[in-house]
């Protein structure tokens, strides 16, 4: 009876722990939970067009596109996919097509084939153009670059823009990189704000009206989160993740991006593309694992851990072969500096295998797109005298302070 009553007593004290843990568990209101609470007010009797993708969805997982076809007093008559397209099924580079959404019949326009910024004839009977997409938090994912280039559509055809607001999964608060320079501006790096840029998408597209990034500006209106802190990691806002693209399935996968994916740019080392640790490792058939992760570790970084790490990968860059490299751990997120990793990285790699240098044996045609990515040149060519972090690290962080001062002026949330 004693053990009875003692088994009754564990159970009671681990359902009120286990009640009261997730009563602690923020949960935001994104954009288009906050819009289907206000009845959808701010679209009724307006032709909507709608850009998107599969993370355009309400905390039920319910895709935006259908919630505003159903919507009372709401007309949605297009579509417009991004990168990847709108259901997700194009690959990174692919171009998409359009096509009928099977769902719903509207008409479905690619903003990534031959035409990425809107057409009049794609806006022709839309009076608001709708966005709401997941970004993850760096400048060289592409979705940002097609909201910049819609609002200038709809800027030049007098057409409202409306962004419903999500969270950046890196938070509000880390800034890293240098600004994008003249002649280097492309679809990875369509604005000049730094490579991690600590702004939420509406904030971004207030600071894309509100600076002049636009010939003139457009008719913005952002339908804001309600509890998000510029404090909080995508963990910490209770809401699921839904994949951005093929290599970004998990939440974490957006911290790690920033970590690699310039250096991925150069196509000589794996970094986790084609296994199943996208952006989390930096593997080679000529790395040493346990001298490459002992190197690495002993500098010591603020925030990140190197642990050894063997690998077949599956697709891209050395399907099928042996590698050794290293998988990449951040440890406090509030103290790494994530894009630096992957310099220290080809710090270390020149070092321990001077015959294989980054920039003596990345093919050319590579060195175009890691300067598009880095927003210039003179990363490449000043990290290629000696191969040091050192002589690119004043480049690299010469405009943070100035864009943190900058972007407060934008901000929605504290």
């Amino acid at each position: 009876m004693k053990i009875n009553n003692i088994i009754l007593l564990v159970t009671v004290i681990g359902f009120i722990f286990c009640t009261s843990s997730f009563a602690q568990d923020i949960k935001i209101k994104t954009g288009i939970e906050v819009l289907k609470n206000d009845n959808f007010k701010q679209l009724r009797g307006k032709r909507v067009g709608l850009i998107t993708n599969p993370t355009g969805v309400d905390d039920n997982l319910r895709s935006t596109i259908d919630i505003l076809h159903e919507a009372n007093g709401v007309e949605l008559v297009a579509l417009y996919g991004p990168e990847h397209g709108v259901r997700g099924d194009v690959h990174a580079g692919d171009k998409v097509s359009d096509f009928n959404d099977p769902n719903t019949g509207v008409p479905v326009y690619s903003l990534y084939g031959s035409t990425r910024k809107p057409t009049s004839e794609m806006l022709e009977g839309i009076d608001v153009l709708v966005y709401d997409i997941q970004d993850i938090g760096c400048r060289s994912y592409t979705y940002i670059s097609t909201m910049y280039l819609a609002m200038q559509a709809a800027s030049e055809n007098n057409i409202e823009f409306m962004v419903l607001d999500r969270p950046n999964p890196l938070g509000g608060q880390k800034i890293e990189g240098n600004l994008v320079e003249d002649g280097f501006i492309s679809f990875v790096s369509q604005l000049k704000i730094p490579y991690i840029y600590g702004l939420t998408c509406g904030e971004l597209a207030e600071m894309i009206n509100g600076e002049g990034m636009l010939e003139n500006p457009c008719k913005l209106s952002v339908i804001k989160m309600k509890k998000w802190k510029r404090k909080m990691k995508f963990e910490d806002t209770g809401l699921p993740w839904v994949p951005t693209s093929p290599h970004i399935p998990f939440y974490h996968s957006a911290y790690y991006y920033p970590v690699t994916g310039i250096l991925g740019e150069l196509g000589y080392v794996s970094i986790g593309v084609g296994y199943t640790l996208p952006f989390e490792i930096v593997a080679a058939e000529w790395i040493n694992a346990e001298e490459f992760a002992a190197a690495l570790n002993s500098k010591s970084l603020s925030g990140v851990n190197f642990r050894p790490i063997h690998l077949k990968p599956y697709y891209s860059v050395g399907q099928g072969e042996n590698f050794q490299g290293v998988q990449i751990y951040i440890t406090d997120f509030s103290k790494v500096r994530l894009s630096d990793i992957q310099f220290h990285i080809m710090e270390v790699a020149a070092k321990l295998f001077p015959d294989k240098k980054v920039f003596d044996h990345a093919s050319e045609n590579r060195y175009n797109m890691f300067d598009k990515v880095c927003g210039s040149d003179k990363i490449r060519i000043e990290f290629s005298k000696n191969h040091s972090y050192k002589d690119i690290s004043r480049h690299w962080t010469k405009d943070e302070d100035y864009f943190r001062k900058l972007s407060k002026k934008y901000y929605l949330y504290k």
